[in-house]
């Protein structure tokens, strides 16, 4: 695929379109680190927004006790939550040297060199912005890994969008503790794309580049650097949100 030692990767993956795995989940992030290199970093999303979330975000003002009762049943975000992201990611936030970033809802987890730079950053608002695991990565030159999967589990290109002055925009909910004190929490971020522009803006990317596809078992693979994936990504998306005009998202 081109991954070299001492990269940064995020890997976006899905486990069954490799076909049968000797050892598993494990196994493949086992691999990944070692196709970096004792110098590299592997990282995966490990978000966790379908767990940490509102049961009932277009209620207004105060709760019913029914929906207070909803409310107080949602985790607050550990380290050690599980994932909703897949197996490799779940594999990867459960080795001991892993360290994981802390947005209660878009959190990251890495191992290697720069695991600890990567995960140190977060922004509650535009949590996959320039303040956040994906703009360390982007800083350190990252590639993103896609395993089986398109790029409408690129979370890069949400990163992208950040960017775009078109952007378009949600609002995540979800609970935190602040000073010993349960509070819901509410912050501004890009929109979800489903399925929208992400998959024609990698499409072209990977054209323009000239990116290859490999398959790794029965997986296809492609292998994309993020500060040249980024500039065009941010271009097209303003380029295509233009076109959808006003109110489209």
């Amino acid at each position: 695929m081109g991954v070299r030692e001492g990269m940064a990767l995020i890997v976006h993956s899905s486990l069954s379109s490799l076909g049968r795995v000797e050892g598993g989940a494990a196994a493949v992030a086992a691999s990944l680190r070692e196709a970096v290199g004792p110098g590299g970093t592997v990282a995966a999303p490990t978000f966790t927004s379908d767990t940490v979330r509102d049961p009932a975000p277009g209620h207004p003002g105060p709760p019913t006790p029914g929906i207070a009762e909803q409310r107080a049943a949602v985790p607050l975000f550990h380290p050690g939550l599980p994932c909703s992201t897949g197996a490799v990611a779940e594999a990867l936030r459960a080795l001991p040297e892993s360290h994981r970033s802390t947005h209660p809802q878009v959190s990251v987890a890495a191992v290697g060199t720069h695991a600890r730079e990567v995960t140190a950053r977060r922004s509650l608002g535009f949590a996959v912005g320039r303040e956040s695991p994906f703009g360390a990565l982007h800083d350190l030159g990252g590639h993103v890994l896609l395993v089986g999967v398109g790029h409408d589990r690129n979370t890069f290109l949400h990163y992208a969008e950040t960017f775009a002055p078109n952007r378009r925009l949600k609002l995540r909910r979800f609970p935190m503790a602040i000073q010993g004190e349960r509070v819901w929490i509410e912050a501004p971020d890009v929109a979800d794309d489903n399925g929208t522009h992400f998959p024609v803006v990698g499409r072209e990317f990977e054209e323009r580049a000239g990116i290859r596809e490999a398959f790794v078992g029965s997986a296809p693979c492609r292998l994309l650097p993020v500060r040249d994936l980024i500039p065009f990504a941010v271009r097209r998306l303003t380029e295509l949100l233009a076109a959808d005009g006003p109110g489209a998202a």
